[in-house]
C-alpha cells in the first residue's frame, strides 16, 4: 500500500494565456474611470431616488387609486348592466317567451294536429285514388300502343329481311370491287411518285450536301474559330492591363490606407470604447454602493427623527390612554348598552306575548272554542316482539 501522495498529473490542456495589456489601455483606463465615476455617481443617486419615489407612488397612490377606479368603473359600467340584464331583460324575455308559447305555439300545434293533419290525410287519400285511376287508364293506353308498335315492327322486319338485305349485299359487293381498283391505282401512282422524288430531289440534295455544303461549312467554322481566338486574346490582354492598372492605382493604396491607418485607429477606438464600457460598469456598481450607503444613512436619520419618537409616543402615551379609555369609558358604556338592549328585548317579548294572548281571547269571544280532534290510537303494535303470521297482533287475527 503506497502512503505517499502521488504528484498531480499535468493536465492535457495548457493554461489559457492572458494577452498582455498595451500601454494605451493602461494609459486610458484610470482617467476614463475617474471621469466616468464623477459623472455617473450623481446620475445613479438620482436614479435610485426616482426608483424609491416610483415604488412609493405605486404602493401608496397608484395601486389604491387603481383599485378605487376599478370599483367605480364596476359600479358605474358593469353592475347597472348586470342588474338590468338580471332583473329587467331576463324577466321580460321570459314573459315574452311564455306569451309567444301561449299565443303562437300552442294554437299552431292545435291547428296542425286537429285541422291540417286530417285535411292532409284526406287530400292524400283522394290523390291516391286519382293516381290509381290514372295508372289504370295509362296501363290500358300503353297496352294498345304496344300492340300497334308490335304490328308496325313486324312489317318493318319483313321489309328489312326481304328487300333491304339483298340490296345492301349487292351495294357492298360493288363498293368492294371499286375499292380494290382504286387501291391498285393508288399503289402504282405512289410507286411512280416515290421513284421520281428519290431520283429528282433526294439524290441531288445528298450530293450537294456532301460535296459542296460540308467543305464550305468546315472552312467557315475554321475561320470563325480563328476570329474567336483573336478576339479572346485581345480581351485577355485588355483585361490584364485594366486589372494591373486598377490594382496599382486603387487597390494597393486602399489596402495600405486600411492596413496602416484605419486598422490602428479602429483598434485604438475599440480599446477606448471597451475601457469606457468597463468604466461605466464599475462606476455604476460603485455608485450603487454609494447610493445604498446614503439611503441607509437617510433611513437611519428618518427612523431616529420621526419613527422612534412616534413609536415612543404610541407605546408610552397613546397605549396607556387607550387602555384607560377602554376600561373606564368604553366597557361600562358597552355593558350599559347591553343591559338596555336586554331590557328592551324582554319588554318587546312580553308585549308580543300580551298581544298574542289578546288576539286569542278576541278570537274565542267571536268564534267560540275550536273543535278538539279525537286522538287516534296507534295502528302499529307497541311491543318489543316482532310481528309474525301466528301472532294475534293484526286486525284480522285479533280476538
Amino acid at each position: 500500500m503506497n502512503l505517499e501522495k502521488s504528484p498531480a498529473e499535468p493536465s492535457a490542456e495548457p493554461p489559457a494565456r492572458q494577452s498582455p495589456e498595451g500601454c494605451l489601455t493602461v494609459a486610458v483606463r484610470v482617467p476614463v474611470r475617474i471621469v466616468v465615476l464623477v459623472l455617473v455617481v450623481p446620475v445613479r443617486m438620482v436614479w435610485d431616488a426616482l426608483v424609491v419615489v416610483g415604488r412609493l407612488l405605486k404602493d401608496a397612490v397608484l395601486r389604491p387609486l387603481g383599485r378605487a377606479l376599478l370599483w367605480v368603473g364596476r359600479a358605474v359600467f358593469v353592475w347597472p348592466w348586470v342588474a338590468l340584464w338580471r332583473y329587467v331583460v331576463v324577466p321580460v324575455a321570459t314573459g315574452i317567451a311564455w306569451l309567444g308559447n301561449v299565443v303562437l305555439v300552442v294554437p299552431a300545434v292545435w291547428v296542425y294536429r286537429r285541422v291540417l293533419t286530417p285535411v292532409g290525410h284526406g287530400i292524400a287519400w283522394a290523390a291516391g285514388m286519382v293516381w290509381a285511376g290514372v295508372v289504370w287508364v295509362a296501363r290500358g293506353v300503353w297496352g294498345g300502343v304496344v300492340r300497334v308498335c308490335r304490328g308496325i315492327g313486324a312489317g318493318f322486319g319483313w321489309v328489312y329481311a326481304r328487300l333491304l338485305t339483298p340490296v345492301g349485299h349487292g351495294i357492298a359487293w360493288l363498293v368492294r370491287g371499286i375499292g380494290l381498283v382504286l387501291a391498285a391505282l393508288g399503289v402504282g401512282v405512289y410507286t411512280a411518285v416515290s421513284w421520281l422524288v428519290r431520283y429528282l430531289l433526294v439524290v441531288p440534295a445528298v450530293w450537294v450536301y456532301r460535296y459542296v455544303l460540308t467543305p464550305v461549312g468546315h472552312g467557315i467554322a475554321w475561320v470563325a474559330g480563328g476570329v474567336v481566338w483573336l478576339v479572346r486574346t485581345l480581351l485577355t490582354g485588355v483585361w490584364l492591363a485594366l486589372y494591373w492598372t486598377g490594382r496599382v492605382l486603387i487597390v494597393l493604396p486602399v489596402l495600405a490606407v486600411w492596413r496602416w491607418v484605419l486598422a490602428p485607429i479602429g483598434r485604438a477606438l475599440v480599446v477606448v470604447g471597451r475601457e469606457i464600457g468597463d468604466a461605466l460598469g464599475h462606476a455604476w456598481r460603485i455608485a450603487g454602493h454609494v447610493s445604498r450607503a446614503v439611503g441607509r444613512v437617510l433611513g437611519t436619520l428618518f427612523r431616529w427623527i420621526f419613527v422612534e419618537p412616534v413609536r415612543w409616543v404610541y407605546r408610552s402615551v397613546l397605549t396607556p390612554v387607550g387602555h384607560v379609555v377602554r376600561d373606564v369609558v368604553w366597557r361600562p358604556a358597552v355593558e350599559a348598552a347591553r343591559g338596555v338592549g336586554r331590557a328592551v328585548r324582554q319588554a318587546l317579548a312580553s308585549a308580543r306575548a300580551t298581544a298574542r294572548q289578546a288576539r286569542a281571547d278576541v278570537r274565542r269571544m267571536l268564534f267560540g272554542e275550536p273543535e278538539q280532534r279525537q286522538p287516534v290510537g296507534p295502528r302499529e303494535p307497541v311491543g318489543r316482539e316482532a310481528r309474525t303470521l301466528g301472532s294475534s297482533t293484526t286486525a284480522l287475527t285479533k280476538d
